[in-house]
Parts: structure tokens; sequence; C-alpha cells
């Protein structure tokens, strides 16, 4: 039996995350749309005391934990930090054991899970322009602020 895998043919995954809150910190929530072929799962979920920062995040790292196998994954955001922080950032993080230049790094719970899923798939990220009229980042968009807790 030939396994997809061995033949580089990973799933193919799109994820289209979002994080919202009500004040910065303050209520916040997230929202993962994940699309592979004609499936489709939407994820979200909140918490009472958050930062916007943590919700962007927490976003895309559920939307990639909640794939059960190896796949080959597209994360769309509008969040900067999300994606300069796992694509430019995060390795020399982990080279100063988890470290800024300037001492403690923020979110750094969430960056060691991120790290550890990123490192289970094969992903490659797009920055969207938020509240440009894309229609999956509008979508994830109003699921996060939905998801807020009131």
């Amino acid at each position: 039996m030939i396994v997809a895998e061995s033949m580089g043919k990973l799933p193919k995954v799109d994820i289209w995350s979002d994080g919202a809150c009500t004040g910065n910190p303050g209520p916040g929530g997230w929202a993962a749309i994940l699309r592979s072929g004609r499936h489709e799962k939407v994820l979200t979920g909140g918490e009472h005391e958050s930062t916007n920062n943590r919700m962007e995040i927490t976003a895309a790292l559920q939307g990639l934990r909640a794939l059960k196998t190896r796949s080959q994954v597209t994360i769309y955001t509008d969040s900067t930090y999300l994606l300069q922080g796992a694509t430019e950032w995060m390795p020399n993080w982990k080279a100063r054991g988890w470290k800024r230049k300037g001492g403690k790094l923020l979110n750094v719970d969430l960056w060691q899970a991120m790290d550890q899923e990123l490192a289970r798939h094969e992903v490659s990220w797009v920055w969207v322009q938020g509240h440009a009229g894309n229609v999956m980042n509008e979508r994830a968009d109003r699921l996060a602020v939905a998801a807020i807790p009131k």
C-alpha cells in the first residue's frame, strides 16, 4: 500500500483566521474557517480577558490543532503580528530560550504551541488586508466578533 504522504500528496487545507477584542485587553473572540475541497469546518471561541494578539494567534493555532493528519496548509490572516511572529521572529525567540532581545516574550505559551503545530504540517502564510472586502476574511472577522463573551 502506498501512503499519500510518502508521495508528497498531503491533503490541502486553507485556514482563514481572525481574532477580535472589545478593549485591548478585554473580552476577546477568535474564529478559524477550515476548507479542504468541498469540506468546511468553522471553529470559534472566546475568553473573558484577552488581547487582540492572543486571539489572532489562538485562531490560527486552533485551526491547525483541528487537523487530524499532516497537511499542506495555507493560513490567511490580516494580522502582521501573527504572520511575522510565525515566519520571521520565532527562530530567534527559540534560539534565545523563548525570549525577545528586550526580555520577556508576550504570549510565549501560544507561540510555543504554535511552533509544535507548525512542525506537524507544511504551512504557508498569506497576509490579507483586513476590512477591505475579502469575503473570507470578513466572514472570519464576523465570527470572531460574535464569539466575544458578553
